[in-house]
């Protein structure tokens, strides 16, 4: 049975004390709270068996090598992937969508078609751009409606011959709108696109499985989901990932080197050049061990409640409204008539309530609603009704203040 209680207990920084109130975290939109089990896993790295990998026959880089070879297994096995060598370490999902983005800049010609969503984070959107002006590829954008949900029926649309690539986000940063991938994907497929998934804000709520979707590549960050920051993962179809070219050259990406000729090495070596973060690998692993444990039906449950809970007492408060009201996961962004989102976020600090305000990465919303950011509340399963109790009164309170 899933205890709140117990769970918080395995997370040290719920019990600080923030401007001398406790506690409450609802940023975890941004990054999620690590437990005791990641911090340990963390310090026994540095403690015990620091070293570097893959290439060492010592003790210690052999050991360095198994746990985190371990680590791509376990990400391997949470996302359903086909093979170990089909997960790819990265620094995140920016990261992620940037290797792809790269790789594609040699494959793509004049004419060829580029689709994102309305829905996408920054970091989904400015590479794209970025590779039509080097290739001449064109971009086109899937609208969204004043709930939230994209227009599919304008997305059958805008996918023709010419398209070769889709890219949206699994969950939306901002309004927290899970976006019907499935049906992306397969229809992309149709007509030999392929998709990237970023899959940020999906990970810590939802797991995915990659062979199910059918999905050529996902990416995803590992402070989002209970781990460190800096490590993150792209999925790739073995296929797709040969294609490519190789992201960065250093070392470790290689087979042979002379100054005459470079081969590189194998998956997934090709594309981890130079010494990776083997610690953030570990812990990563460590992490959706955790998030395993806990379960993901007991994670959905518990942030289906916190998100109903808190959509009906927010919307009892005067002047307030919802942005993003169609199926969803536990983000709830919203504003207050006649204030400024980042007054309500500084007043709600004070009082040790931690949102996120401002546009989130993602203008393209704030200018679809013509709103310059919004007060941004994002649940964990480790958050509480009486959390959100606490930060229903302060936004009482500042609105008082700021009125």
């Amino acid at each position: 049975m899933f205890k709140v209680d117990k769970i918080r207990a395995d997370f040290p920084i719920l019990k600080r004390m923030v401007n001398n109130k406790p506690l409450v975290y609802f940023d975890n939109g941004a990054t999620s709270q690590t437990p005791q089990v990641v911090i340990d896993a963390i310090v026994d790295y540095y403690s015990n068996y620091n070293a570097n990998i893959h290439r060492g026959v010592h003790s210690l880089s052999q050991e360095a090598t198994d746990k985190y070879e371990e680590a791509r297994i376990k990400i391997q096995q949470h996302f359903n992937a086909k093979h170990s060598y089909e997960i790819i370490f990265t620094t995140g999902t920016t990261h992620g969508i940037n290797m792809v983005a790269s790789g594609f800049s040699e494959l793509l010609e004049e004419g060829d078609e580029i689709i994102v969503s309305a829905l996408e984070h920054h970091s989904n959107i400015v590479p794209w751009q970025m590779l039509c002006e080097k290739t001449g590829a064109v971009l086109k954008v899937i609208p969204m409606d004043e709930d939230g949900s994209l227009r599919m029926d304008n997305y059958h649309e805008l996918l023709n011959g010419k398209t070769k690539l889709v890219f949206c986000n699994h969950v939306s940063n901002a309004l927290g709108t899970i976006n019907p991938i499935e049906e992306i994907i397969h229809a992309a497929h149709k007509f030999g696109a392929y998709v990237l998934i970023d899959g940020a804000q999906a990970t810590p709520h939802i797991k995915p499985d990659v062979q199910e979707l059918d999905v050529d590549f996902y990416v995803a960050s590992a402070h989002k989901i209970c781990g460190p920051t800096g490590v993150g993962l792209l999925y790739g179809k073995e296929e797709l990932l040969k294609m490519l070219p190789p992201y960065q050259g250093g070392g470790e990406m290689i087979e042979t080197v002379t100054f005459e000729k470079t081969t590189y090495a194998g998956l997934p070596h090709k594309f981890e050049a130079g010494t990776p973060n083997i610690c953030g690998g570990i812990a990563f692993g460590v992490a959706l061990d955790y998030m395993n444990s806990v379960g993901f039906d007991n994670i959905q449950q518990q942030e289906d409640y916190l998100l109903a809970y808190g959509t009906q007492k927010l919307l009892e408060i005067d002047g307030l409204r919802i942005y993003g009201t169609t199926h969803k996961t536990s983000v709830i962004s919203f504003n207050i008539e006649g204030i400024h989102p980042y007054d309500i976020g500084v007043i709600l600090d004070k009082l040790g309530v931690a949102v996120r305000t401002g546009h989130h990465c993602a203008q393209p919303i704030m200018e679809f609603y013509k709103i310059p950011g919004t007060v941004r509340a994002s649940f964990a399963f480790y958050n509480t009704r009486e959390e959100i109790d606490v930060m229903i009164e302060a936004i009482k309170k500042a609105k008082m203040m700021l009125s």
